[in-house]
């Protein structure tokens, strides 16, 4: 087993590494750590491009070295420098040739202090990437010795959300980590206050059958687990009126980590999220791993 760790190389970011070093010490496997450079195109002798292709390589590889100081030996890795195209080409041609479980990306340098943020790389890997792909929040800080304690499934009933919940289950058990589904529900505030006025959410009809239908489904889906199976901490539901408020609504605990699965829309084995999939990931305040639907994950 492998984690494909991909690497800014305009900056050095503890968040990422933190991130690996947690799921590789939860999935007992190891990195490979990589920086992407531009590869000059067409090939050239101008000086001038040298020393842009030196000045790339010389920022590749101090990411590298500070990986590498702030990994230690706490998990085993490899590290090296890959020339392509562009930073996504470069990642997707790494993980055809590693074939890792994972990719593991960190957010956006400009985002909201612990939520994600997606850049243009990352965006387009979510759209693009054979492989799950698990994203760290702006400023995530975990010890390179720490272990996930929960997965917390994001399921809305559909059937890639189905399928997701035996494989998420696999892996909880494997790992001794809780199990947990969780289902959001954005409502607007002026339903809210309403409800909040009528004595809850509990009240609201809509809300109270949904639920219902959501909890009978998760029953059927974990009754059909066969051993191992993992200790379930049952179904969370989030209501609020933005997905931020929705998904906090739920609870998150230092050693979170959220599963999503990709649109059942994508015919192909390969992540593709939909419009709530992409909303859950952005307003979420824990590491997420997006699973493609048809990947033999778990």
């Amino acid at each position: 087993m492998t984690l494909l760790v991909g690497l800014d190389t305009a900056r050095r970011s503890s968040s990422v590494l933190a991130l690996a070093a947690q799921l590789a010490n939860s999935l007992d496997t190891d990195l490979v750590v990589a920086a992407v450079v531009s590869s000059a195109w067409p090939p050239s002798r101008a000086s001038v491009d040298q020393e842009w292709q030196a000045h790339n390589r010389e920022a590749a590889d101090q990411v590298l070295d500070h990986a590498a100081s702030v990994l230690g030996g706490a998990v085993k890795a490899r590290y090296l420098v890959h020339e392509a195209a562009s930073a996504r080409r470069g990642l997707l041609e790494l993980a055809e040739q590693e074939h890792p479980d994972a990719l593991v990306l960190g957010s956006a340098v400009r985002g909201e202090p612990g939520r994600i943020a997606l850049g243009a790389v990352s965006e387009a890997l979510l759209h693009a990437s054979p492989a799950p792909v698990a994203i760290a929040p702006v400023g995530y800080r975990a010890r390179v010795d720490a272990r996930f304690d929960r997965l917390t499934v994001a399921y809305g009933g559909s059937g890639a959300a189905q399928d997701l919940i035996p494989g998420a289950a696999a892996v909880a058990a494997l790992g001794g980590v809780r199990l947990r589904i969780a289902s959001f529900a954005v409502r607007p505030d002026a339903e809210l206050g309403i409800l909040a006025g009528a004595g809850g959410r509990a009240e609201d009809p809509v809300l109270v059958e949904w639920e219902g239908q959501i909890r009978d489904h998760v029953t059927t889906v974990l009754g059909e687990i066969a051993d191992p199976a993992p200790a379930v901490d049952g179904l969370a539901v989030g209501v609020g009126a933005s997905w931020a408020a929705a998904i906090d609504d739920v609870g998150w605990s230092e050693g979170d980590l959220l599963v999503v699965g990709s649109s059942s829309l994508n015919p192909l084995a390969r992540v593709f999220l939909g419009s709530h999939g992409t909303k859950i990931v952005r307003n979420a305040g824990v590491p997420v791993l997006v699973v493609p639907r048809a990947a033999a994950w778990g």
